[in-house]
């Protein structure tokens, strides 16, 4: 494995010289906003060229012709359909429908995947090993706490010694649920009591797992209070804080609450519930104004076999037939999430059951 830190006043540019060094193959170990500056941090390795790991980052900038000149183009009129249908903001709408037409693919599938691959990043959370602890963070009720289960179900599947640690001490059973998970994963459990509390169980535990995921507390992302508490724990480790929110949520409220996430150092995105949810502008408006990475996202309530990373190929395939019919009533999204486990990733598929 080679592994190698980046340093660049933008996501986009950190992604932009991580592909132009290492390629495409490239896998993101850890990522990490600073404090002062908002510069990023990204440690990136090239392990195996054959895992789905598709890193696109290369925000361009946004294309001036007019969407009135993108009429003819079928492709644009497909997605343009389906991202109205999702709720997609509309500055977001109009710089996706931009490189969907200037994408040389024929179809809309394809040059949909195009146009997410050019506009967000994509960086699946590492199945083997990572320096860095990862903090699951979100509002309250997203299911944080069924991801950090996940994510250890994931670990424990492949063979990894993983730790997990509950830093939740607001709401009332979150330990005893964890606990229930890590029993039967024969997992480590630790409890967190505070920004202090987490900093010794983190230093304690170096070197003894090779994933480590913490669950924190729900937090509203419009209130300073709680904003406040979650930068202490955040800064009392070393550790990756990784968002959790669910799918469906509102496009305005998905944009504000990415920001204030992004603001307290959050680089990645993990959307869940896709399984229950027919729109994904709340998501997509999220990782835009949050200019968060695309990790993994949860399709189904089953811990063993529910989490799989995500690349533009398979959000596109989510985007594109959840769009309405021509009767109005869209798909049911539960085929589509039925379906997406074999788009997604067959490695990471096979891993998780």
């Amino acid at each position: 494995m080679r592994l190698k830190c980046y340093s660049a006043p933008s996501m986009a540019e950190a992604m932009a010289l991580i592909r132009q060094e290492l390629g495409d193959d490239a896998i993101i170990v850890s990522t990490q906003r600073a404090a002062g500056d908002g510069a990023i941090r990204i440690t990136a390795a090239v392990e195996e060229p054959d895992q789905d790991g598709d890193l696109r980052a290369a925000l361009h900038a946004e294309s001036t012709e007019g969407l009135e000149e993108l009429a003819n183009d079928a492709r644009v009129q497909e997605v343009s359909s389906a991202l109205s249908y999702h709720g997609a903001p509309a500055r977001l709408t109009e710089r996706l429908l931009a490189r969907v037409h200037e994408a040389v693919a024929e179809d809309g599938l394809s040059a949909c995947a195009n146009a997410l691959g050019d506009t967000f990043a994509f960086a699946p959370l590492p199945e083997r090993k990572s320096p860095r602890p990862f903090l699951v963070i979100g509002p309250p009720g997203v299911g944080k706490t069924i991801a950090v289960a996940k994510l250890a179900a994931r670990a424990r599947l492949g063979g990894r010694p993983v730790g997990v640690i509950s830093a939740d001490s607001v709401r009332a059973g979150a330990l005893a649920q964890l606990a229930a998970f890590t029993r039967i994963l024969e997992v480590d459990l630790k409890r967190a009591r505070g920004p202090e509390s987490l900093r010794h169980l983190v230093e304690e535990g170096i070197g003894l797992h090779d994933l480590v995921f913490i669950d924190s507390p729900g937090v509203n992302p419009f209130s300073r209070h709680d904003i406040e508490y979650l930068r202490e724990l955040i800064e009392a480790a070393d550790v990756e804080p990784i968002l959790v929110l669910a799918a469906g949520i509102d496009p305005m409220e998905g944009a504000e609450a990415g920001e204030s996430f992004a603001r307290v150092g959050a680089t990645r995105l993990l959307a869940t519930r896709l399984d229950m949810a027919r729109r994904l502008g709340g998501i997509l408006a999220a990782a835009d104004h949050g200019q968060l990475m695309f990790s993994e996202v949860t399709i189904s309530p089953h811990v063993a076999n529910g989490l799989v990373p995500i690349n533009p190929l398979s959000l596109a395939k989510l985007i594109l037939p959840m769009r309405p019919h021509e009767g109005g009533a869209p798909e049911d999204p539960s085929e589509t999430a039925a379906e997406t486990p074999e788009s997604l990733s067959p490695s990471a598929t096979e891993a998780a059951r």
